[in-house]
């Protein structure tokens, strides 16, 4: 029994396990299995509407074995722990999986670049949960703001700041102007327009530099208009509790920092021999193997192809690094040829809030509802899973009719207001336990 291991559900790992799957389908000494720390795959690039509730988070996962459906291949759900190349061996928190091929699809983590108090004092903006959190956490700054009669604390409660000026943060800044101009501002009494601000911090002189520069300029003066700050070559030098610091001086006090300035590799992927970028990614050959290990590929953001070494971290690279994967490992277990990676470009579209987005399909530019229309059109394709599709467009449908679903399921983890919280409902025990003695 030959076996191939595959490690991450993301867009390569759920890639090459489909790819795997079809290939090696009337091969029965082939074993295909995937470990993912989830039972979900998620679909990333909708995440950002997570936080303006525009669409219910759950309707932008699936589960793995619904996407495998009558595929052949094993998934496990466990973390990986370690992976032993002299021995072939990948060791779980729960068990140890020998393997013959791996594929390392392992994903990335936040990039804090050194700056002091990024872990402790910044919103995380990587998994569903990061979502659901940043949710919580802006309701809960809203409701206390509503009733809030200091304007300098209500102004750092309305005080929301992303760090990066990516796809990542201008469409998440987009999505929170959206959500708080047009549900929150009407809805709650004590808070004005004008008491919310929201503003964009990049470190570098360019906003949305894989976007094309029209595109991108364009997208920046719709940001503008609708009353986001942006701000470039304004590095974050120091986050803490109430705010950031900004190029060593300057002090933004807000109750609420999302970190989106980048990524560097899965710490595992980063330990593997053999050469590396600066943010950890392995740098493989051509047909994505690491360096001195032909029987290991590694994928998606674990790693970087000489072939393409400018290749962005988004979906579409992650998918054909998948793709291009399993069959490479296909063709070694056949003995045949191996194919180089060759990157082309992908459509690109930046989502601006409702109805406005840019797009760009080859050399067509598209900019407004028509390219919100456009893009959206090509998420809704690339779900995984007819139900998951029509639950997002249902979301969208309903959004135009109702308001937004602004209810807090779950008690908010983050920010100075949730020990107040605590201590009020256990003070509220105490009171109701001596009442009851």
């Amino acid at each position: 029994m030959r076996r191939v291991v595959i490690l991450g559900a993301g867009f390569a790992g759920i890639e090459a396990a489909a790819e795997l799957d079809r290939r090696l389908a009337d091969s029965p000494d082939c074993e295909i299995t995937l470990v993912n720390k989830t039972n979900y795959f998620l679909f990333t690039p909708l995440l950002p509407q997570i936080p303006s509730s525009f669409i219910n988070p759950r309707h932008i996962v699936q589960p793995v074995r619904d996407i495998r459906g009558r595929r052949k291949f094993r998934f496990v759900r466990d973390t990986v722990r370690a992976i032993d190349l002299a021995a072939r061996q990948v060791r779980l928190t729960t068990a140890a999986l020998d393997y013959d091929y791996l594929m390392v699809a392992l994903g990335s983590r936040r990039n804090d670049f050194g700056v002091a108090g990024v872990a402790e004092h910044t919103f995380d903006f990587k998994s569903l949960e990061d979502a659901v959190v940043l949710r919580e956490h802006v309701l809960d700054l809203c409701e206390h703001a509503d009733h809030t009669e200091d304007a300098t604390a209500r102004g750092h409660m309305l005080t929301f700041v992303v760090v990066g000026g990516g796809y990542t943060g201008a469409e998440l800044i987009a999505e929170l102007q959206d959500f708080l101009f047009r549900y929150v501002a009407p809805r709650y009494r004590g808070i004005h327009k004008t008491d919310l601000q929201l503003i964009l911090l990049e470190a570098t002189p360019k906003m949305l530099n894989n976007v094309d520069p029209a595109l991108a300029a364009h997208a920046q003066r719709r940001l503008r208009r609708e009353g986001i700050k942006l701000r470039t070559q304004a590095a974050v030098t120091r986050c803490f509790a109430g705010g950031v610091e900004v190029n060593g001086s300057e002090v933004i006090r807000a109750e609420t920092v999302v970190w989106a300035a980048g990524i560097r590799a899965h710490e595992l992927a980063a330990a593997l021999p053999g050469p590396h970028n600066r943010i950890g990614q392995c740098v493989v050959n051509d047909y994505l193997q690491l360096e001195g290990h032909p029987e290991v590929f590694v994928a998606g953001d674990s790693g970087v192809s000489t072939a393409a070494p400018q290749a962005p971290a988004v979906a579409p690279t992650a998918i054909d690094h998948g793709r291009l994967a399993a069959r490479n490992i296909v063709a070694l277990l056949r003995g045949e040829p191996l194919r180089s990676y060759a990157h082309s470009p992908k459509p690109m579209a930046v989502t601006l809030g409702m109805n406005y987005a840019v797009v760009q399909l080859g050399p067509l530019r598209v900019r407004g509802l028509l390219a919100w229309l456009l893009g959206n059109a090509v998420h809704l394709y690339k779900l995984v899973g007819f139900k998951k599709q029509v639950q997002v467009f249902l979301d969208w449908a309903l959004a135009y009719i109702f308001p937004r679903d602004a209810s807090m399921v779950r008690q908010p983890r983050h920010g100075k207001f949730c020990a107040s919280e605590a201590q009020r409902a256990q003070s509220n025990q105490e009171g109701q336990a001596k009442v009851v003695k």
